[in-house]
């Protein structure tokens, strides 16, 4: 049988995503992908894929996944617990997160909540075997499309393995936790900025705003300061950018993430900043921050310095320990010992390790 992780229980919201569906908006198909695209490199890193490849998106609570392969190598990134088991009887050995492991067949996986976010990762060594749709492998729900069988996982799926074995290497682990920085999200002004009053910019801009239930891949309602419309709350639809800020007649901003429509009629006040995407795909219902005005030129240049620190944080990568401590094996690889010395007396011969 080919080599494939079983569903055993499925998360909350499991999808397969990759960096997007790019090139198709004007058909309508939106991009999809990472809602958080850092998470997503560094997992694949992890696991020594290229950064595009298709990973596990774990949506506030992972899945329970049995290794039907010979051996799988994972990388895990977020603030999820997870548990490995040899058997359903047997005691769990927790696993870190940021880092990357090595699982046998038969071995299952336990991956609980996410603690303080609603995203993790989880790629596997040479990626899943899963045919593109447009390009992409990311799951679009809506359209069914992507992923596995365009939905999220259920029980029973049994999620095919690009390799039957891991490649022979040490595990590697992140030397620092990324910072995705804090205070408030930047965004730039516009493109329909005259279409609120310098009240209601003022109010967008002075918050604080609150993540809604209404939050999913799609976009996060917020709720906070009523923004004041000077020419009405509709326009000619246009063109959608990730993390477009749109406004309906009730003033309440909307923020527009990977599974965004591709067009809409509501006006746009600001468009988030790509530097602090990533945040607020990671945010939970109640999670609450304000938003800052930046130009074109100081985005750009934020997010030119957060590319360079995941360059950093993948090429700064170090050897990680098993789970337990001290890695036996590799231990007696290291040739600590390199012969034996025989030194002859009147009585006997006498041996000493070097």
């Amino acid at each position: 049988m080919t080599a494939h992780l079983l569903v055993r229980r499925a998360g909350l919201f499991d999808t397969f995503q990759d960096l997007g569906r790019i090139g198709f908006m004007a058909l309508g198909m939106p991009t999809a992908g990472a809602m958080d695209r850092v998470g997503l490199r560094l997992a694949n890193a992890l696991a020594g894929n290229p950064a595009d490849t298709a990973a596990l998106e774990l949506g506030v609570m992972g899945p329970e996944l049995e290794v039907q392969a010979a051996s799988l190598r994972v990388g895990l990134v977020g603030p999820i617990t997870a548990d490995l088991v040899d058997n359903p009887d047997a005691s769990p050995v927790r696993l870190e997160s940021d880092r990357s492991h090595l699982l046998k067949h038969g071995q299952i996986l336990r991956l609980g909540m996410i603690d303080g976010t609603s995203t993790a990762y989880l790629a596997a060594s040479g990626g899943f075997a899963l045919p593109a749709f447009m390009g992409s492998r990311s799951t679009y729900s809506r359209a069914g499309v992507g992923g596995y069988e365009g939905r999220k996982l259920a029980a029973g799926d049994r999620l095919p393995l690009a390799l039957a074995s891991a490649p022979v290497r040490d595990e590697l682990r992140l030397a620092a936790p990324f910072d995705y920085g804090s205070g408030p999200i930047r965004v730039v002004l516009g493109p329909q900025e005259d279409y609120f009053t310098e009240a209601g910019i003022a109010a967008f801009l002075g918050g604080p705003y609150r993540v809604s239930r209404e939050a999913d891949r799609m976009g996060i309602r917020l709720e906070g300061p009523k923004i004041e419309h000077a020419k009405g709350a509709d326009i000619i639809s246009d063109g959608i950018a990730p993390g477009a800020i749109q406004v309906p007649g009730a003033g309440q901003p909307i923020v527009m993430l990977a599974d965004r429509q591709t067009v809409g009629g509501y006006p746009k006040i600001a468009t988030v900043a790509s530097v602090d995407l990533p945040r607020l795909g990671r945010a939970l219902p109640g999670a609450e921050f304000r938003f800052s005005a930046v130009s074109v030129e100081e985005a750009e240049t934020l997010r030119a310095e957060q590319e360079g620190r995941i360059a950093r944080a993948i090429a700064g990568l170090v050897v990680a320990r098993p789970p337990g401590g001290i890695d036996t094996a590799r231990l007696y690889d290291s040739n600590l010992i390199d012969g034996v010395v025989f030194e002859a007396t009147p009585t006997s011969p006498r041996r000493s390790a070097r």
